[in-house]
């Protein structure tokens, strides 16, 4: 399975956009709770499965305006992290942190300065979306007793 929605309205706290903060909480937390309800009864059933969740470096590292959108992604971590220490031996589940990729990401915020600035970031330095799939490849195509647990996947010229 491999759970690829996001939401990310990105803004400062005070613009206190609570509609936006519930919509990242509901796709990002509460999404990939549903997806992990929904594959893990079935995966335990066929005795095998693989979860691929993408997070973000977001989970690892905050910067202003994103302080709720990176809480989400520090939970899919910590959730993917749980995950992977219930799965017993016969589930493998990899999380996959993407930097800045060439998406729609920055369109997403209602605030017209933190939108700006995001799209001239991914102008500058998003790398092609085509590099988190061939990472997620990488992992699906390792053996089955081969877990790679994170892999992050960012342009060079990130700091």
């Amino acid at each position: 399975m491999v759970n690829n929605a996001g939401a990310g309205p990105i803004s400062p706290l005070d613009d206190l956009r609570v509609d936006e903060w519930d919509q990242m909480v509901d796709v990002n937390v509460k999404g990939l709770l549903h997806g992990i309800a929904a594959a893990l009864p079935v995966f335990r059933r066929q005795g095998a499965g693989h979860f691929v969740t993408t997070v973000s470096t977001a989970a690892f590292r905050i910067v202003p305006a994103m302080a709720v959108y990176a809480g989400t992604k520090f939970a899919q971590r910590a959730i993917c992290e749980g995950l992977r220490q219930e799965a017993g031996d016969a589930l493998r589940v990899t999380t996959v942190l993407p930097g800045p990729i060439a998406t729609a990401f920055g369109e997403a915020s209602s605030n017209r300065h933190i939108r700006d600035r995001v799209t001239r970031e991914l102008g500058r330095i998003a790398i092609a979306p085509a590099a988190v799939a061939r990472a997620i490849a990488f992992a699906i195509e390792q053996p089955a007793d081969v877990e790679m647990n994170e892999i992050v996947v960012r342009p060079t010229a990130q700091a």
